[in-house]
């Protein structure tokens, strides 16, 4: 597997190696030790999948401390568009995203620290997403943040997106209670 670091400090994208053959193709999509020889030391307790048709965008989500969650992410059919938003407030990237492609070609994966807001929009005609979670989830802690808040300005690479009214109501990043935002 090769780490890669974004711009967001903690945001990685996995590549792991794909193994491939006339059967088709074989690849490991976590290793704990790995991971820990990168000094990630996660422990994932839950996976979750989700489909979705084209441009259904949904996000951007996150879990307020102490019930935050990191994710691993993979879209194992399709492709989407990974967007992670710092919300730690003592960074020096606070307010910022990163965005990867994730697809069933590429086989890439984002890691998505706690701290951080997750969305992704459906850019195939259909898309499978797992995710790994460290942390159980927990519907008094869910909080997000509005996918179009013109200072993230965030491209989904998607036009007239399909969302959840939940997701529709979402504050924007100005608009954050003080207590949901994370301290780095």
């Amino acid at each position: 597997m090769n780490f890669r670091q974004t711009d967001l400090d903690g945001v990685l994208v996995i590549e792991p190696k794909i193994f491939q053959d006339h059967r088709g193709q074989f690849l490991e999509t976590y290793r704990e030790d790995m991971f820990i020889d990168h000094d990630l030391h996660y422990s994932f307790v839950q996976d979750n999948i989700s489909t979705s048709g084209r441009n259904t965008l949904r996000g951007l989500h996150y879990q307020k401390s102490p019930h935050a969650q990191a994710k691993l992410v993979m879209a194992v059919r399709g492709t989407i568009l990974d967007v992670a938003v710092d919300l730690r407030k003592n960074s020096k990237t606070f307010g910022q995203h990163f965005s990867a492609v994730l697809s069933d070609e590429n086989r890439h994966m984002m890691l998505v620290p706690e701290g951080f807001a997750h969305g992704f929009s459906v850019i195939s005609d259909h898309a499978t997403v797992l995710y790994k979670c460290s942390s159980y989830y927990n519907k008094p802690s869910e909080r997000g943040l509005l996918w179009s808040d013109p200072e993230l300005n965030i491209d989904w690479k998607i036009d007239s997106p399909t969302i959840s009214e939940k997701d529709a109501a979402l504050p924007t990043l100005a608009n954050l209670p003080e207590e949901d935002l994370f301290i780095k």
